[in-house]
């Protein structure tokens, strides 16, 4: 005998078949966005997961400083290439040598050594057999503006008032050591450019000794 249908309490009836079609159509409708739901939030831990790894377990180190550079060394392996001899600042303890190398301007090389003081920079540059030109080309065109004596070596003298139009090169000293030129330039002041000169007036007279 077949069964009667079933009386849904909220009806107070039997369902009808469209009835029962749209409840089963409900039920499955929830089922799956609860699912989602799930998997949605399942993923979304998975992938925290992965970047709390990656973010944790990968090994992390500071980049390690940058090797000092001896200038005595580097400038006696440049001697040694170029047979011939090549300057040697002494400058303070506390000033960073940022660059010890040959370099040049396209006409002269030079042997270019940059420091990084407290505050500035300095570049001491020898300019090996160097034209008459090579200083002013090094200081945009500028002109001499004095001369100075510093440990029985005079140097010419360059102030510069607009240093923001010359690569911020506010005072430079010049002078001839034999065939070369040894230049003192930067973002400085004379005091310190003398602490600079002083420490290379042996070289510059050395120099101008092996080439009077």
């Amino acid at each position: 005998m077949a069964s009667s249908p079933r009386i849904v309490a909220e009806l107070g009836r039997p369902e009808t078949p469209e009835e029962t079609a749209a409840r089963k159509a409900e039920s499955s409708r929830v089922h799956r966005t609860s699912r989602t739901t799930r998997n949605l939030v399942a993923a979304l831990l998975v992938t925290l997961a992965v970047v709390l790894v990656i973010v944790f377990g990968v090994p992390r180190g500071a980049i390690p400083p940058a090797e000092p550079i001896d200038v005595a060394t580097e400038a006696a392996e440049v001697a040694a290439s170029l047979d011939r001899t090549v300057v040697v600042p002494d400058a303070p303890d506390d000033w960073t040598v940022n660059r010890a190398t040959v370099d040049g301007d396209g006409a002269t090389r030079a042997w270019t050594v940059v420091y990084a003081p407290q505050r500035g920079f300095v570049n001491v540059a020898q300019g090996f057999d160097a034209d008459a030109a090579w200083t002013s080309r090094m200081l945009s065109g500028r002109s001499a503006t004095d001369t100075t004596t510093i440990d029985g070596i005079e140097w010419t003298v360059y102030e510069i008032s607009d240093p923001s139009s010359n690569a911020n090169i506010s005072y430079a000293l010049s002078t001839p050591a034999g065939a070369d030129t040894v230049m003192i330039y930067g973002a400085t002041d004379a005091d310190t450019a003398a602490v600079v000169a002083a420490s290379l007036a042996d070289d510059v007279r050395t120099l101008r000794e092996e080439n009077p």
